[in-house]
């Protein structure tokens, strides 16, 4: 068992400190119950922190703070890759994250194509949302992204300005990609992604 908790933490150590993760992260590694027990014996040794029931991290330490809360990010994908469920920005967030708006979304809310749930950590509570496949279009990437931004910002607010800036934001092959998607946004946004998909 020890060897196989010295695996794992490598594993975890190579990964850097913020890492959050499942046991079905190691389960290439050994049994189900042996990789239960490996990471019990090291959360007991102080090497990594168990958040819930079946979810830890390597966390990141401040010399004033101690162990720092994981990025909410990174928690919400790993409780999407759980259950195998895809994740999408909302698009508050999707906007805020492209630099279409200052405003901070006060509650961190992903969508997702799994079960909605809430995961409560300190005073933080992050929330996984069910969502249509049509809201889940892109999903994970920054074509995603881009059209749940565009939806939040509206239609009477998207100028050139707005188009030019995205346009930077996706490579050629995000560009053709999103050409792929352009019947899944709804039909007023369409000229408008036709627009950023352009390679002129």
């Amino acid at each position: 068992m020890a060897n196989l908790a010295d695996t794992i933490i490598k594993r975890i150590r190579a990964k850097r400190r913020g890492f959050v993760f499942t046991p079905k992260d190691f389960l290439d590694l050994g049994a189900r119950a042996a990789v239960d027990q490996a990471l019990s014996r090291l959360v007991s040794r102080g090497l990594i922190r168990r958040l819930t029931r079946g979810i830890y991290d390597y966390p990141k330490v401040s010399p004033k703070l101690g162990p720092l809360s994981p990025s909410p990010q990174a928690l919400a994908k790993t409780l999407a890759d759980r259950t195998n469920s895809q994740l999408q920005l909302t698009g508050a967030h999707a906007a805020n994250a492209l630099g279409l708006t200052t405003q901070v979304p006060a509650h961190v809310v992903y969508l997702t194509s799994g079960k909605s749930t809430r995961f409560r950590l300190g005073n933080q509570t992050i929330e996984l949302r069910h969502a249509s496949p049509r809201s889940m279009a892109g999903a994970g990437t920054p074509i995603g992204t881009i059209i749940q931004a565009l939806r939040y910002v509206g239609e009477d607010n998207i100028d050139k300005k707005t188009v030019d800036k995205l346009k930077r934001t996706l490579s050629a092959n995000d560009k053709r990609a999103l050409k792929k998607d352009i019947d899944t946004v709804p039909d007023w946004l369409r000229p408008v992604v036709a627009e950023i998909a352009s390679l002129n």
